[in-house]
């Protein structure tokens, strides 16, 4: 295996090898028809797929992916970039490969077929003067369930996600010389209630980077992976590569395996041209001898493999094997697990998160699926609370008193205030955020600083009688949430490109002689975004931390005012505690 392999095992996470939820994945030829097709797939599968290349084609934007005209521009632009899939003609493989390779992208996955041989072993030697590797060519690529997609496997989400079942909490691997058989595999596994921790199909040609031995080390490697499922062909010495493995017990993991191609006879190419048997060298039988003469399972049919997978599960008492509500599943989420005496968010048992992690941890984890570190947890909790009210004025604050002061229940009041949470009210957190990312991605686009896009963006949007979400307010000139935020998030270490731009949008009010510094909203939506959190998500955030504050005013209104007032919007007074502090002695 290659260092540059090892290098990047390295980092990978829980149950996955080679693509999960978090790479950030970059696609070069997706302007083209297969590349917008496939995008589309691993994005809606959750592939975190951050840009784009086309030569030529910079500053198009595919998908809402932004596109750039070679990788490196990509990486200068967005930072690290972890894989490249390429969907571009055969002959433009290798320019394209080593072009990723070369700006520090550590997996290429080839997808495209009939790449010359000697392209191939360009290729290779790129990726080992780069410490990197490389899938395929010839591939259908890999897929994680549950996590990400990189290539074509599962042909669209939906199919993807009802076949292959996500290894939760482990899962076998499977690797499959065949691009159909891949698929098959899979899917048979996930029918008879094997989970999966990841699909790879090495590619079918006969000079490949990541081979069949190659792919079982890193499943050896994953503490997730439980056993390692192989769909063989003749041809090649993969298969006693991996045997030899075996009997060194560099693989301990059982293998249960499939070898297609036993009716094949010598010089007959089965399948594509890394299936060939020549010489006697390669052929079904040897294949099958070796496997079994080094311990591994080998089936003489494929509908025996799904089986034989589940009793050798069985045996070692494996976590991969589904329960049977969990078989018989027509959906999935990955939120909460519900069990009788039992409830997991995110995989955490709540009884043990309760009273060890702040609320502000807890949101984090259920819409990221992760905790955070106890200073991005601090800064969750602080942004909850800076919105937890702001006043009896807020159009939700009066939705919500007026419709108590009409007799109806809490939970009735509440939703009203609720449903008022929109684009002009909490709405510019989100706005925000998408708006600041526009200027970080015109900044790299044009090769310009963050301060002449702010600067830019400004101008045009003035020019088109539009306004910047998330800054100004009616009342604070400094609001003191906005500082507070601030301060947490630099203790956080939370200082990314919206952050940057924040900053910058400052400046080019400054410079014009407007005094517009940025609000609550804008903070929030700056930090969430540079959080990684999904901007979808933001009204929601707002929500959450505003219901108290709706449950306080309405129950306000219902116990301590007449029924069915006039509401004044505006002329109200406070009878409420005198100022305290946290500093005082009654609160330490």
């Amino acid at each position: 295996m290659l260092a540059g392999q090892r290098r990047f095992l390295q980092h990978e996470t829980a149950m996955a090898i080679l693509i999960d939820e978090k790479k950030r994945v970059l696609v070069q030829g997706i302007t083209g028809r297969e590349g917008q097709a496939r995008t589309r797939l691993m994005r809606d599968y959750g592939t975190n797929v951050v840009a784009g290349v086309t030569p030529g084609k910079g500053g198009q934007v595919v998908l809402g992916v932004p596109v750039f005209n070679t990788p490196q521009e990509a990486v200068n632009s967005l930072g690290q970039v972890d894989i490249s899939v390429v969907f571009v003609p055969a002959a433009g493989v290798k320019d394209a490969a080593i072009s990723a390779l070369d700006a520090g992208i550590k997996l290429a996955v080839l997808v495209p077929d009939r790449v010359p041989v000697w392209d191939a072993m360009e290729i290779a030697a790129a990726a080992k003067a780069n410490g990197a590797m490389f899938l395929g060519p010839n591939t259908l690529g890999a897929l994680s369930p549950g996590k990400g997609v990189v290539g074509m496997i599962g042909g669209r989400a939906e199919s993807a996600r009802q076949w292959f079942k996500p290894g939760v909490p482990k899962g076998v691997g499977v690797i499959s010389r065949s691009g159909g058989m891949a698929s098959s595999t899979g899917y048979y596994l996930g029918q008879a209630g094997v989970r999966i921790s990841t699909i790879v199909h090495i590619g079918g040609d006969a000079v490949i980077g990541i081979r069949l031995p190659d792919a079982a080390l890193m499943f050896e490697a994953d503490p997730f992976t439980e056993a390692i499922v192989i769909f063989g062909e003749i041809g090649s010495s993969q298969e006693e590569e991996l045997a030899q493995l075996i009997v060194d017990r560099k693989i301990t993991k059982p293998v249960i395996a499939y070898i297609g191609g036993k009716a094949a006879r010598e010089g007959t190419r089965f399948s594509h041209a890394g299936a060939i048997i020549e010489g006697g060298r390669g052929t079904h039988a040897g294949k099958v001898k070796a496997l079994r003469e080094a311990g591994a399972i080998v089936v003489d049919a494929f509908g025996e493999l799904p089986n034989a997978v589940v009793q050798i599960l069985k045996k070692m008492k494996g976590q991969s094997v589904m329960s049977e509500a969990d078989k018989n599943a027509v959906w999935n989420t990955a939120i909460t697990r519900v069990e009788p005496n039992r409830v997991a968010v995110r995989g955490y048992d709540i009884a043990e998160l309760m009273g060890r992690v702040s609320f502000g941890a807890a949101v984090h984890l259920i819409l990221r699926g992760e905790l955070p570190s106890p200073p991005i947890a601090r800064l969750m909790e602080a942004i909850l609370v800076s919105s937890i009210d702001h006043g009896a004025t807020p159009p939700s604050a009066l939705a919500a008193r007026t419709v108590a002061s009409t007799g109806a229940s809490l939970s009735a009041s509440v939703a009203a205030g609720i449903m008022s949470i929109n684009r002009h009210h909490g709405g510019a957190i989100e706005d925000c955020a998408r708006q600041l990312k526009a200027i970080a991605d015109r900044a790299a686009r044009e090769s310009i600083s963050m301060d002449e896009a702010a600067t830019r963006t400004l101008t045009a949007m003035r020019e088109a009688g539009e306004r910047m979400a998330g800054f100004g307010h009616r009342l604070h000139t400094k609001d003191p949430r906005t500082a507070r935020l601030f301060e947490l998030a630099r203790e956080a270490g939370v200082d990314g490109v919206h952050m940057q731009a924040t900053r910058a949008v400052e400046r080019a009010f400054a410079d014009a002689k407007k005094s517009v510094p940025i609000n609550v909203d804008g903070a929030i939506g700056a930090i969430l975004a540079d959080l990684g959190m999904n901007p979808a998500a933001f009204n929601g955030i707002f929500m959450i931390a505003r219901t108290p504050g709706l449950i306080a005013h309405v129950i306000e209104e219902q116990t301590r005012e007449r029924p069915m007032r006039r509401i004044d919007p505006v002329n109200h007074g406070y009878d409420g505690p005198a100022p305290r502090s946290l500093t005082t002695n009654e609160h330490k």
